[in-house]
């Protein structure tokens, strides 16, 4: 695996990902603190919110501590056991994200356009059960992608030109044209990709048709507020995520596929709590609360 050919640039590529990693992990957990230290924030909205951040936490962690410590130890060398776990925690909370932010959308969708049933539909017993939904599908996801990659002949000394070992250029290093890979391959890609994609564009266009009928300006503020910080994470995980596996598709370019990896393994989980927190009134609050109580 390759960061960098310029040795020159590892020590600032060390400074910039550990303080990265830093803020993802201290951002993550605040934002989880917050959601359990204030009562009024016990609803379905930020019980989705706190997984979310959970995953990132997960999720970041898969990646950045291997590759600090790489560049710590001057290689770049991953075993066959070791590409292949990481591989898998990658697809894991990866596909959780994916999930997550597909049930958030739901969520939304119910709360704007169903306000009367909200709490019936979004009770705690159904948001638990969504959560561990979102979980069953991320392991059959990973089970998908394991039953490929296991078809392959054993690699040694493969070069990935990336700082992990990423899904997309892992299949890619299986050269020959399987048809029970690309059945299986295009299945994943249409059930966690294509689905979840259509239901959040389904949802929100169900969202705006609502909110454009309310008649004063006040309530489609408050209105798109409550979604805005969702529809900005939706558009950074899936713009570089999607971007990454259509372009390894079409066409092969590592400098390309190393910054779409970046983008949506470690910049978005970083940015998630400061998109939500920025632009959330009561999420400012509850921090706010959270920092008094312990001051």
């Amino acid at each position: 695996m390759k960061l960098s050919e310029d040795p020159d640039m590892l020590p600032i590529m060390f400074g910039l990902f550990l303080s990265m990693y830093l803020i993802t992990v201290l951002g993550n957990l605040l934002l989880i603190l917050a959601v359990s230290s204030d009562s009024h924030l016990h609803t379905p909205m930020y019980f989705f919110l706190s997984n979310l951040s959970f995953v990132d936490i997960c999720f970041t962690t898969t990646t950045i501590p291997k590759m600090i410590v790489d560049i710590l130890m001057h290689k770049s060398v991953i075993s066959y056991v070791g590409c292949l776990t990481q591989m898998s925690l990658l697809i894991l909370f990866g596909c959780m994200d994916d999930m997550l932010l597909t049930v958030m959308a739901y969520d939304r969708f119910v709360a704007i356009c169903h306000p009367l049933h909200y709490p019936v539909h979004m009770s705690p017993h159904l948001c638990i059960f969504l959560v561990f939904a979102c979980l069953f599908l991320s392991i059959l996801d990973l089970q998908l992608h394991i039953l490929i990659v296991l078809k392959f002949t054993y690699f040694k000394e493969v070069s990935i030109s990336n700082f992990c070992c990423e899904p997309t250029q892992i299949l890619n290093l299986d050269c020959s044209e399987n048809f029970t890979k690309n059945i299986i391959t295009y299945f994943v890609g249409a059930i966690f990709g294509f689905l979840p994609i259509l239901v959040i564009l389904f949802s929100y266009y169900k969202i705006i048709s609502s909110i454009l009928r309310v008649p004063s300006s006040g309530g489609k503020h408050k209105a798109f507020s409550t979604c805005g910080s969702h529809l900005a994470i939706v558009c950074l995980f899936y713009g570089t995520s999607v971007g990454m596996y259509l372009g390894s598709a079409i066409i092969h370019s590592p400098r390309k596929s190393l910054v779409s990896s970046a983008m949506y393994t470690i910049v978005t989980p970083m940015l998630n709590p400061f998109i939500y927190s920025l632009r959330n009134r009561d999420i400012k609050d509850a921090l706010r609360k959270f920092h008094r109580r312990k001051v």
